[in-house]
């Protein structure tokens, strides 16, 4: 049975794009692949799909670089194949947009349980209510950051951890806590980097405005809150 997901495949090796098509079929999802970047951005564009899954490793035109022309016009989360590993290249792939990543090589089940996250996270969230502090503001409705009236771009897994930060304004949110509310109950797997999101959204939000500096504050070995 399908269920409805447009997963887009974005890798030049046939036999990788194989193996995703039928191991994701057979999941019931919808899979999408292109070859080169530029397929890639046209499929994108048009077909909307849910979940793009991208090889860094494209000729002509690598995956960071469609990357960054993906996030020119569209917020769908972005699951990158990499065989980089350093905190270093995954900074580099979180700054520039990604929402995730999968070190090669990995597991059909850790693909899939990176799917789902990626999933939930693309949920429209229909809350009205806005945030607002100092400089910042958010519209749960629409999914949009301001930061002195300029908007922010934020992935959803960025978003997704500032909504959970600022829903608990004024208190402590443990790691574990942070993590179940961002990835799921069982987001053990996420914990060695969650610290690199949590630097990757403060970057962001403190580039736009100097009164956002210490907006995210770290609680050594407890977890985050927020300034208010």
């Amino acid at each position: 049975m399908k269920t409805g997901a447009k997963i887009l495949v974005i890798d030049d090796e046939k036999s990788i794009r194989r193996f995703m098509d039928a191991s994701l079929t057979a999941k019931g999802y919808t899979v999408l692949p292109a070859k080169t970047a530029a397929e890639g951005l046209k499929a994108a564009a048009e077909e909307h799909p849910d979940v793009i899954l991208l090889d860094l490793n494209l000729p002509v035109r690598d995956g960071l670089a469609l990357l960054k022309d993906i996030r020119a016009f569209s917020a769908v989360p972005v699951i990158i194949l990499t065989v980089k590993s350093s905190d270093s290249d995954k900074e580099l792939l979180l700054d520039s947009g990604a929402d995730d990543y999968l070190t090669k090589p990995f597991s059909l089940t850790e693909l899939l349980a990176r799917i789902r996250v990626a999933l939930r996270h693309a949920v429209n969230l229909r809350e009205d209510v806005a945030f607002r502090h100092g400089p910042l503001e958010i519209d749960f409705s629409t999914r949009k950051v301001l930061v002195g009236g300029e908007e922010t771009h934020l992935t959803a897994t960025e978003f997704n951890l500032l909504k959970a930060l600022v829903s608990h304004a004024g208190k402590v949110i443990t790691q574990p806590q942070l993590l179940a509310e961002v990835w799921g109950p069982h987001a053990v797997e996420q914990s060695h980097y969650l610290r690199i999101y949590v630097g990757q959204l403060r970057r962001k939000l403190e580039s736009k405005s100097p009164e956002m500096q210490g907006f995210i504050i770290t609680d050594p070995g407890v977890g985050y809150r927020i300034r208010v």
